[in-house]
């Protein structure tokens, strides 16, 4: 694929998880999780788009998010559990999508806040209709979804390089 590819990529924060006696990386999903979970993978299933690859986190809230997710999809993209993706930065985010290899076009990446807001954030320079008012308008929620397009190569993904396509949470539907 050439330097002039259009990629996408869905921003996918894990579902609302609950809060027993573990450590944060071992928390499970609350009920309203388990419920929003398919919600969203049907969402990403209308999208109409065959994601290449999927990259989760390894914490269970986004693990459990994902096998949920995953089950309304027509094509289960492969699927890399990774862990640089718990609690990651801005920049430590866009070093991880730099690295992904050029033959992926659409790519899901399933992680937390306040690094898929900020990252939704700092890639889009421009939005198509009203995307960038609502997700600024409603924060980052749970089970929140960003798409965002872009030219080019992955190891050219930076700041202000995207359009943000569309901005859901499970309350849109």
């Amino acid at each position: 694929m050439s330097a002039d590819t259009p990629r996408r990529i869905a921003l996918l924060r894990h579902a609302k998880a609950d809060w027993p006696q573990v450590a944060d990386h071992e928390r499970p999903l609350a009920e309203r999780g388990r419920k929003d979970s398919p919600a969203v993978g049907l969402k990403l299933a209308e999208s109409g788009i065959s994601f290449d690859l999927a990259l989760c986190s390894t914490a269970a809230r986004t693990r459990e998010t994902w096998k949920l997710a995953v089950q309304e999809l027509p094509h289960r993209p492969r699927t890399s559990y990774e862990e640089r993706l718990y609690d990651a930065s801005l920049g430590e985010l866009i070093a991880l999508l730099n690295e992904t290899s050029d033959e992926v076009r659409d790519l899901l990446v399933i992680g937390h806040n306040p690094g898929m807001h900020a990252l939704a954030d700092a890639l889009c320079a421009r939005a198509e209709g009203d995307a960038l008012a609502r997700m600024t308008r409603t924060g980052f929620p749970t089970a929140a979804l960003a798409v965002v397009s872009f030219t080019g190569s992955w190891k050219s993904l930076e700041h202000g390089v995207g359009t943000l396509l569309d901005f859901w949470t499970p309350k849109d539907h």
